[in-house]
């Protein structure tokens, strides 16, 4: 670290020591906590937080005891997050330094932790956020998108992963971990429907299959209307709607010494893309244009999107006595095609109320996905508990392939094809990897680990037909890379409610390739970024197990970050590398009991990011904007010292719920959750215009349960303020803008057997 990052560090680790000082006190009295949680009696809520068991280091651990900063988001709080139909996205800012958005829709969700992610719009595009389902990568981000259902939990790790989790993880990895079948049988269905035609059914069965074998199935369905008007063709709700469709079936053999699973699933999206909105930023202004409404656009291009992909993974569990050997394959498939009009707009001259409508030329692409396929591997040796060391070595492939076709459209009325490029990557890694953890007193242990990563990658394009002329052009990139990552980490058990930890780790992320050679004709690439982060933290409970409270505070120095000039001026997407990023911050997470019948959940975070890069310039738009920051001879913005694209300093969460003991087996209640953002901005440069000003948005469901909360009946609201805002823009050829949905009232029924 710098002598200044050492200052901030400094000044950050003494604010939680003084908190730890003063919650030591608070905590001693609860040295010696109940054993379990007492059993739950008719119109009671228990008493004391459930334990949440993690896997975060691939091993089944409790969460107070893991020395890394992490977020457990749970499936009640998913189910809440979720209910008018909302993707991934939904984890936006539910777990501190999370924050995430997209240009594309209901596909290619864009994930940032601590301020670290990637604006890249392109199929090929890698993010520093790992996304692992049923300890699968998803590494393409079409299949990042995967609806969330039939959950155990979703595990947020923020900081370096490189162990564990290897490349692209630099910073952080979110987790998913789908409900496991077993002996019992189990299950739910639940179905809703609300405003703008938003349905949503559900439902997960599962069981024993006879002998040693257990199933389960899980299905989501959800539809939304066209709810957008679009006054230039005259069509009604035309724009808005989708239905998207998932499936999940697992098998499970278990015995004494062996296990083996089975996961198949798929999915099904039909529905709009991303819809933009021409000119809705006013020149000199971070404000939607006066008059500007969200339930109508005014647009000549078209807009549909699909999405069909599919995936298998099997996991062989072998109890080798003091060892346990583990298995996992996984397979991944998709295709998908995306048309949106860019501009958002017509180019044509209007009446004088629609001239904000209006664009200097018609802008209309596509994108297609024909294949992506991927295969992974992994074996680990691990040792099953011991009193003082424990330790894991491990193995790992990854390989994929895609295609690519961008789409470039000119004469809009009859849809005629002006430009063609098609591209080709296919990406080999693999790696070896180990751990240990040796507990050197029982109050004092040390974990350790390192991985070694080598990682290849061979890219074409051939051009088939560009819009600025130029005819078939066959340009290539063989990136390739091989490095260490690792982390140290001392835990100091204070008492049995407190444990301090210090974490040093460091990662990377492999060589990035763009082709976008619709509006150029080069390769753009970008060298490996790698990160060291030193992290201090503390996680307590308290309160005769009633209160969980877990805090950290930050320090990372990032070299060569891969960063994405998008757009500007000729609408091109070229990868850049800035030589140095600093950032700091602190992050909290609180659960408690306040009485029997309220519990609440607070989070945030505070998130410092800035360039350092004198050099570093970036194209500016190419419509019109304030720009803030220097710019050079060629016309470029400095970029220097401006904060990550995406990156808000603050992040916020908050949910209570309290319920109402009502008969013998029934209860009243009410719920709402809220999240927080401050403001970001939308590109490297800094603008008056592009960038979003503080959000605030929040849910609400009242209602019943009964059965001991096996059947429920809710009324729900979703954006309950109705809160319009700005969630990203194209600086391409006018201001164009996206939006938040809109409010969303319905009413849901669940059934749990």
């Amino acid at each position: 670290m710098t002598a200044a990052s050492h200052t901030r560090f400094a000044l950050l680790a003494l604010s939680i020591a003084t908190a730890l000082a003063a919650g030591t006190t608070a905590f001693a009295q609860d040295a010696n906590p109940p054993a379990a949680t007492p059993a739950k009696a008719q119109n009671s809520k228990p008493v004391q937080l459930e334990t949440i068991n993690v896997t975060a280091e691939k091993r089944v651990e409790n969460l107070q005891k893991v020395p890394v900063s992490m977020t457990v988001i749970t499936a009640e709080q998913l189910g809440n997050y979720g209910q008018s139909g909302d993707t991934v996205l939904q984890l936006a800012g539910r777990a501190p330094s999370v924050y995430a958005e997209t240009s594309y829709g209901r596909e290619f969700p864009r994930f940032y932790i601590r301020g670290l992610g990637n604006s890249d719009f392109d199929l090929n595009a890698s993010q520093p956020v790992s996304m692992v389902y049923d300890d699968i990568v998803q590494e393409n981000p079409i299949l990042k998108g995967f609806p969330l259902f039939d959950l155990q939990q979703v595990e947020v790790l923020r900081g370096p992963q490189g162990t564990m989790f290897g490349r692209n993880s630099p910073a952080g990895v979110i987790k998913f971990d789908s409900v496991k079948p077993s002996q019992e049988t189990s299950g739910y269905a639940k179905a809703s429907y609300g405003t703008k035609g938003t349905a949503n059914a559900e439902a997960a069965l599962g069981g024993s299959l006879g002998g040693n074998w257990s199933g389960r199935v899980s299905a989501l369905a959800q539809h939304r209307d066209g709810w957008i008007d679009n006054d230039y063709t005259g069509k009604k709700d035309d724009l808005g709607g989708y239905n998207d469709r998932a499936v999940r079936l697992q098998a499970m053999y278990d015995v004494q010494d062996f296990n083996a699973l089975i996961n198949v699933h798929g999915r099904w999206l039909d529905g709009s893309a991303m819809v933009n909105r021409a000119n809705a930023i006013p020149l000199g202004s971070d404000s939607l244009a006066p008059g500007f409404d969200r339930d109508v656009v005014y647009q000549d291009g078209l807009n549909r999107q699909h999405l069909f992909s599919w995936g298998s993974n099997l996991h062989l569990t072998w109890n080798l006595g003091d060892y346990t050997l583990t298995s996992i394959t996984g397979f991944e498939k998709a295709t998908t095609y995306s048309l949106g009009d860019v501009d958002g707009g017509i180019a044509i001259p209007l009446a004088p109320n629609q001239v904000a409508y209006q664009t200097p030329f018609p802008s209309e692409t596509a994108d297609a996905l024909p294949h992506d396929r991927q295969i992974t591997q992994e074996v680990r040796l691990a040792s099953n508990p011991q009193d003082r060391l424990n330790w894991q070595v491990g193995a790992y492939y990854f390989y994929e392939n895609i295609a690519i076709v961008n789409y470039d459209y000119a004469t809009l009325n009859n849809h005629a094809m002006d430009g063609y490029a098609q591209q080709a990557q296919t990406t080999k890694a693999y790696a070896v990897f180990g751990s240990a953890d040796y507990h050197i007193t029982d109050d004092f242990d040390v974990r350790a680990g390192t991985r070694w990563s080598h990682d290849s990658r061979d890219f074409h394009v051939d051009r088939i037909l560009s819009p600025i002329g130029g005819g078939p052009l066959s340009l290539s990139a063989n990136p390739h890379d091989a490095r260490w990552s690792g982390d140290l980490t001392g835990t100091w058990e204070l008492n049995p409610n407190v444990n301090v930890y210090g974490r040093i780790a460091n990662g990377f992320r492999a060589p990035s390739v763009q082709g976008r050679v619709l509006f150029a004709d080069f390769i753009s690439q970008a060298k490996p970024e790698t990160i060291t982060s030193y992290e201090l933290g503390v996680k307590t409970t308290g309160m005769d197990n009633r209160l969980r409270f877990n805090a950290d505070v930050y320090d990372y120095t990032m070299h060569n970050q891969q960063l994405t000039a998008v757009g500007g001026d000729i609408n091109v997407t070229r990868l850049i590398n800035a030589k140095k990023t600093e950032g700091y911050g602190a992050e909290f997470d609180l659960e408690a009991y306040v009485t029997p019948n309220f519990i609440l959940t607070a989070g945030g975070s505070y998130n410092h990011t800035k360039l350092d890069d004198p050099g570093l310039a970036v194209a500016v738009c190419g419509s019109g904007c304030t720009v803030l920051d220097p710019v050079n001879a060629d016309g470029n913005a400095l970029v220097n010292g401006n904060p990550l694209p995406n990156a808000p300093q603050w992040i916020g969460n908050f949910t209570a719920r309290y319920g109402i003991p009502y008969g013998e087996s029934g209860e009243f209640f009410v719920y709402t959750d809220w999240s927080y953002r401050s403001e970001v901005n939308f590109f490297l440069y800094d603008s008056e215009e592009f960038r979003g000003k503080p959000a605030l948005e929040g849910g609400v469901r009242v209602g019943y349960n009964w059965d001991f909360g096996k059947r429920e009946i809710a009324l729900y609201g979703r954006n309950i303020t109705n809160k319009q805002y700005i969630t990203g823009a194209i600086d391409f050829n006018n201001r164009t803008a996206f939006v938040n949905d809109p409010r969303i009232i319905g009413v849901e029924f669940r059934a749990d057997f």
